[in-house]
């Protein structure tokens, strides 16, 4: 007899939200709180915005009896980055007139508001509209922002392969009409009548993300995504794309169910056949992702616990076709290149430093005043990396001194004087708006790379390029564990450290030291510096000494997933 059991919430929640309406419109009219409906929180998410709270405030207004300071994240949804001059400015102005005076560029190359208000929450999608920007399926179980390599500079196919992340991105939008109703006055259609062709009813049982990238750079970290291309470019030619999927980062603090996993390498296909593709791979996981246990509903869960050789057959089979076999590439590095680079048709890009992603005034820097004055005048367009950098893409020969003397006078730095292993860090948000955060990570990494800068001297590795990551909790968004040197947190001031990640995304790092502060990371890493300073073979990186020295195991395998499959029917909630 088969075991009943019931769908977790949100399932529920995403059925009867009739196509994530919910009730957000009478959410957001109710004026005696600056909350969004505890039932509507979850179908929020899929229109590209969190609600958060102040969590430094979060004591103090406690104690005068106030609610937390509620804002909101709002994501826009941008695939590979690029963006005109003109929507920088209008991200500028909502970020002035409706967030916090930053801009935040995420991992995944996008921008983030925080501090958005309840009541400025329309405006800012007003706002971004206005610029053709929205920010719909940003967020959710759905597919979020398809991220591209950057790279204007190499050739004409690059311009092509980011035409398919786009395609991507549009052919894999949720097909509701919501976004537009409740946030941009739109004309109401029948919900009965409206149908979500891809997704169904109840969307996807996770968030989902996806990766486009080209070789010979794995700045999208493609193996840490649920589904990934490799454009394969012959004698200039895009012939298609290698298939990887499964990625995942994710995991919970003790509970071994949960688990970081590199994605696999499935096949080869055409151009003519990647939106196919695209939503066959993403219907699968729409049917047999876990829908009763959100902990292990993500895509690399599904792939583990049925095996590879099964999911290449159900894709085999839905397609109506098989994927040729993969075809050889290479990657030499995951990073940014910085500096001044001239592209193939002459025209010049500067790839600039931005500490962890976030743009504003101060501490010495006028990051948000410089980069608004670029976008005034520039006539190309702006990038955002996968490492949270800004590209200042397609400056025509004759306009690169005003560029030049743009930077000069506002202090925007390309990088190539910064060190190694600061301009090769990475930091998620956390403290104080992320409600998953146990950590700080933004707000203290620069500090601690200050103090790691003065030990690489010290050990004469200076030079050394050694990527350093860190996240507030476990969820993945710093993508620590595809750093050589990788911090995720597990309480105040203390954290988890991974070694052993390889240059270019290809292996995960290990947890070397659980529970750690800032005194025993220091000790750690001096002694660590200095036997790969004594001890390292010519050329070898960091990531790879730690790993034939035995100081920790090599972790680039799959995890395996061994709990035994039941059949069960599902009962509606």
């Amino acid at each position: 007899m088969s075991e009943k059991v019931e769908l977790a919430p949100t399932e529920g929640l995403k059925e009867r939200s009739r196509h994530l309406r919910g009730t957000l419109v009478e959410s957001l009219g109710d004026a005696i709180t600056g909350a969004i409906r505890e039932e509507d929180l979850h179908i929020l998410k899929h229109h590209g915005t969190y609600q958060q709270d102040d969590r430094d405030m979060r004591n103090e207004r406690r104690k005068q009896f106030l609610e937390p300071a509620y804002s909101f994240m709002i994501r826009a949804r941008m695939p590979g980055g690029v963006c005109t001059p003109q929507q920088w400015l209008a991200m500028d102005d909502i970020a002035q007139e409706f967030g916090n005076n930053t801009l935040r560029l995420t991992t995944r190359q996008t921008f983030q508001f925080h501090g958005v208000i309840k009541d400025h929450l329309r405006p800012t999608f007003q706002h971004m509209h206005s610029v053709l920007v929205d920010a719909i399926a940003a967020c959710g179980d759905v597919n979020r922002n398809v991220m591209c390599n950057p790279n204007p500079v190499e050739s004409q196919v690059h311009e092509e392969v980011y035409q398919w992340a786009v395609k991507i991105s549009e052919h894999l939008l949720p097909n509701t009409n919501a976004y537009a109703e409740v946030w941009l006055d739109g004309e109401k259609v029948d919900v009965e009548t409206e149908k979500e062709p891809i997704y169904g009813d109840t969307y996807l049982p996770r968030k989902y993300k996806t990766v486009v990238a080209v070789p010979p750079y794995n700045d999208v970290d493609i193996y840490a995504h649920d589904m990934g291309f490799i454009a394969i470019i012959e004698d200039g030619e895009l012939k298609g794309f290698n298939v990887t999927v499964g990625g995942g980062l994710g995991m919970s603090h003790g509970d071994p169910e949960t688990f970081a996993r590199l994605a696999d390498l499935i096949g080869f296909c055409t151009p003519d056949q990647v939106l196919e593709v695209s939503e066959k791979i993403l219907t699968i996981q729409r049917d047999y992702g876990d829908r009763v246990n959100r902990r292990l509903a993500r895509f690399k869960y599904t792939i583990a616990k049925h095996g590879i050789e099964w999911f290449k057959k159900e894709l085999n089979d839905r397609l109506g076709y098989d994927l040729q076999a993969a075809r050889p590439f290479e990657f030499i590095s995951n990073s940014d290149r910085y500096g001044w680079v001239e592209g193939y048709d002459g025209r010049w890009h500067v790839n600039l430093f931005i500490e962890n992603g976030r743009i504003k005034d101060g501490d010495g820097l006028q990051l948000m005043t410089g980069l608004r004055e670029v976008a005034k005048v520039h006539k190309g367009d702006l990038r955002i990396t996968p490492n949270q950098n800004i590209i200042i893409a397609n400056i025509a020969p004759q306009d690169r001194p005003q560029i030049e003397a743009l930077m000069e006078q506002y202090g925007l730095l390309d990088g190539t004087t910064t060190s190694a292993v600061r301009r090769n860090s990475m930091a998620c948000v956390a403290f104080p708006t992320c409600s998953l955060a146990m950590a700080e990570s933004e707000r203290y990494l620069p500090s601690l790379v200050s103090k790691v800068e003065q030990q690489l001297v010290e050990h004469g590795l200076q030079d050394e390029e050694i990527t350093v990551r860190m996240q507030g909790c476990p969820n993945g968004c710093g993508r620590a564990v595809l750093a050589q040197i990788g911090f995720i947190g597990k309480g105040p001031g203390k954290y988890n450290m991974y070694l052993g990640a390889g240059r270019w995304g290809q292996r995960f790092s290990a947890l070397y030291l659980e529970n750690i502060d800032e005194a025993e990371i220091l000790a750690e890493l001096d002694g660590l510096f200095g036997r790969f300073a004594a001890e390292r073979q010519p050329a070898e990186p960091f990531g790879d000494f730690v790993i034939r020295a035995g100081i920790v195991a090599e972790n680039s395998e799959p995890a395996a997933f061994h709990n035994e499959m039941k059949r069960v029917d599902v009962v509606e909630v």
